[in-house]
């Protein structure tokens, strides 16, 4: 057993969207989350400023003694996981990648039509195309980048025309062109605008890794014995940004939880 809370990290308030599924399941263990949010979005970045910051914030979250840190961002992920697993080689580092691309690898067969969206270093990466690839060679995959979607998702711009029209300039063509059957949100922020997505394009499948990454926190928390006892205790959520949307958006998952919320401003000198 072990106490100790589990480090979340994004570029924003999208990786808030694993948090979900993991208190379903594990209503012991404890987090504590940063959301890089006044340096969001990070899919149009160099790879080497992504890298920079994701060893502030891990290094930031490996000093709170954290047990394991999931990359809840899958632009991190595609670009920076192995360096911050050499960065940190004593605590179990999760990509939220994978886990995704095992279960498209499951679900689908060669009939399928596989379409990936997600930010542009992301999709440049090719990172979910390999993986998916890599078990299940016979599958066919398309990628597009959907640049704007994050910083509307971050303004709250969510339930109303302004993102419909965006989600129809991005996907509209690339669905009907590739007939797209099957779609992976290939990024955290994409399961806030699901709602969305399921009602422009109803006959299409989704694959949200926010919730498929679970299974591989539930394995490595099991690998290590590091499950925690049943306690009570803070969830702790940083921001180098605390806006009202990132408070907002927290306060949603945990109403009605009786769980203990706190919020904590950082500034970025603080981080290194």
């Amino acid at each position: 057993m072990d106490n100790r809370p589990i480090g979340f990290f994004d570029s924003g308030l999208g990786g808030l969207t694993c948090i979900p599924y993991l208190m379903e399941a594990l209503p012991s263990e404890r987090i504590i989350y940063f959301g890089d949010t006044a340096r969001t979005p990070y899919g149009s970045k160099a790879v080497r400023t992504l890298r920079n910051f994701s060893f502030e914030i891990t290094d930031f979250l490996a000093a709170k003694d954290v047990k394991m840190i999931v990359i809840a961002c899958n632009t991190v992920s595609a670009t920076c996981l192995a360096a911050l697993r050499e960065r940190h080689p004593n605590i179990p580092i999760l990509g939220i990648i994978s886990p995704a691309a095992r279960t498209v690898a499951r679900i689908c067969d060669e009939t399928n039509r596989i379409g990936v969206i997600g930010t542009k270093a992301t999709v440049r990466s090719g990172a979910y195309r390999n993986k998916i690839l890599k078990f299940n060679p016979a599958l066919d995959i398309c990628e597009t980048a959907c640049s704007a979607l994050v910083p509307l998702i971050e303004e709250g711009i969510i339930q109303n025309e302004i993102m419909d029209m965006s989600i129809r300039y991005y996907l509209d063509h690339f669905i009907a062109y590739n007939r797209i059957d099957t779609l992976v949100l290939g990024c955290t922020h994409y399961p806030l605008i699901r709602k969305n997505i399921t009602k422009i394009y109803p006959d299409v499948s989704i694959v949200n890794p926010s919730e498929e990454v679970l299974s591989s926190i539930l394995d490595t928390l099991a690998a290590g014995d590091l499950r925690a006892a049943e306690q009570t205790g803070e969830h702790i959520f940083y921001a180098s940004d605390l806006s009202e949307n990132f408070v907002a958006m927290i306060n949603r998952i945990f109403q009605n939880t009786g769980f203990t919320v706190v919020f904590k401003n950082f500034e970025l000198g603080d981080i290194a």
